[in-house]
């Protein structure tokens, strides 16, 4: 049996599969985010050990036999998150999550020191690691000098779990310290930050050895002595090992509260002018690109909101038949924007609004807004290099097959939905403890789920959302000084 391990914002997974990758099991333990100022978002680490020990009590309690037939452990989580211990590796204030704003000044900083974007590849955004930092010397000078250790929040879990400072590829790549082209620590990155690499943990591959389960906790969970934990991976990179996305071209698209467009490649395409995120895979000599837009899911579910009808009513009154755009056009900036304007002040909008546009018209604009925003990750995927042929759907919203055949046609790509199946984050990192437990193959691993079925493009309607595309990109210039908050 394999163990995944996933730390999500709102709560801890825990996923068994045996050897042949069939889920046995699961169970999870909640917990909240803090927000004491406008802006903020907190967690304390101590809430991560509580919810993981509720997990496995679960699993110990369904599955006592699978659990101690354990022999991999493999971690995943939400990435970003500053973790400061101080030299007895004591927690020294709330962790600062991937979602916190606070540091948007000290990120513009770090953004306009050219050596960040040549060496991560990336956009230093407010929400990585980094600027958090220069906030915390700066405001919390005290704290900051006592920082002995900075970790990612999965990586504190393996402390507890292991003993071992140690973090992997695809998730240190989201601190910008990291260099991304040759998978290391850049000494410059971190002095220009106040740090070294000695508060650094060590680093491995995602499919690597991580540690070995420490024995009090393994007696606890009656497992047995020399449980492998891998080295694990970013929840995007899990959520990829999960959905079998680690080959060149492959890609999936993610509807969650937040969009992903992510796509493997075999080489290092980094395009930071695009807002794309050029990370390390959790495979060697593997690294990824993502297009992320802030609101999908979400924004039908302000609708829903705003309109007093559930998010499966909205999408039902369109029916299955896709429409052509009626000219409402839905920006879904509702929080700002990552890819391609990495804007936080913009905010949403309608346009083209008269007297017959009814609730079903801008429920479809709200849909076409966000396939549109997807498409723009996809444009600014082939700016840095990437052609994709096919996508396959996940999360919540490729429920709505109506969603999935506007995707498809404001893509113009064949979207394939999965058989039914866990295949996310916790799975991805079950797959992780397996590969570095039982030193298998992870190619053979990482295999694709069975395809339940495929969305094809709307050829009929190919020239009607081209057009709709190009009024949607022509109005975010338009109304970019009005909405800014």
């Amino acid at each position: 049996m394999y163990l995944g391990i996933d730390l999500g914002t709102s709560g801890v997974k825990a996923l068994l599969i045996d050897d042949g990758q069939k889920v046995v099991g699961s169970a999870s333990g909640a917990m909240d985010v803090s927000r004491p100022h406008p802006g903020w978002s907190e967690q304390d680490p101590a809430h991560w050990i509580r919810a993981t020990e509720e997990a496995i009590a679960g699993l110990k309690a369904s599955h006592p036999a699978e659990l101690a037939a354990v022999k991999g452990i493999g971690l995943s989580g939400h990435m970003h998150g500053a973790t400061l211990l101080d030299d007895q590796d004591r927690v020294l204030r709330p962790c600062i999550l991937w979602n916190d704003t606070r540091s948007a000044s000290q990120a513009a900083a770090l953004d306009a020191d050219p050596q960040f974007r040549a060496l991560t590849g990336n956009i230093v955004f407010p929400g990585f690691t980094a600027p958090k930092l220069v906030w915390v010397a700066e405001n919390e000078p005290d704290i900051f000098a006592r920082v002995r250790w900075v970790l990612l929040p999965k990586d504190y879990l393996r402390l507890w779990l292991t003993g071992e400072h140690i973090s992997e590829m695809s998730d240190s790549a989201g601190t910008s310290w990291l260099d991304t082209g040759k998978r290391a620590w850049s000494d410059s990155l971190l002095s220009a930050t106040g740090l070294d690499r000695k508060q650094m943990p060590d680093l491995v591959e995602g499919t690597e050895y991580g540690g070995t389960l420490k024995g009090d906790l393994a007696a606890k969970w009656g497992m047995n002595a020399n449980v492998v934990v891998a080295g694990g991976a970013g929840d995007n990179a899990a959520s990829a090992c999960g959905m079998g996305t680690v080959g060149e071209g492959h890609a999936f698209v993610s509807l969650g509260t937040s969009g992903v467009l992510f796509a493997a490649n075999s080489s290092y395409l980094p395009n930071p002018a695009s807002a794309v995120h050029a990370f390390c895979h959790a495979l060697p000599n593997t690294w990824h690109q993502m297009g992320v837009i802030l609101s999908a899911t979400d924004a039908l579910n302000w609708h829903s909101g705003v309109t007093g009808q559930s998010a499966a009513d909205l999408t039902s009154e369109l029916g299955d038949t896709l429409n052509a755009p009626s000219g409402v056009t839905f920006l879904p900036y509702l929080s700002g924007e990552r890819t391609p304007h990495n804007d936080a002040a913009i905010r949403g909008v309608f346009a083209g609004l008269g007297h017959e546009s009814s609730r079903v018209v801008l429920t479809q604009a709200v849909l076409e807004g966000v396939s549109f925003a997807l498409r723009d990750s996809l444009e600014a995927l082939r700016a840095a290099g990437t052609n994709l042929s096919r996508v396959t759907a996940i999360g919540g919203g490729s429920r709505s097959r109506y969603w999935l055949k506007s995707i498809a046609t404001a893509l113009d790509l064949p979207v394939d939905v999965p058989a039914d199946g866990d295949f996310g984050a916790a799975f991805g990192a079950a797959r992780l403890g397996l590969v570095a437990a039982a030193k298998a193959d992870p190619l053979s691993v990482f295999t694709a789920p069975v395809t339940a079925e495929t969305v094809q493009p709307d050829v009929s309607l190919r020239g009607a959302y081209e057009d709709a595309y190009h009024r949607y990109r022509r109005l975010y210039p338009a109304i970019k000084s009005a909405t800014a908050n």
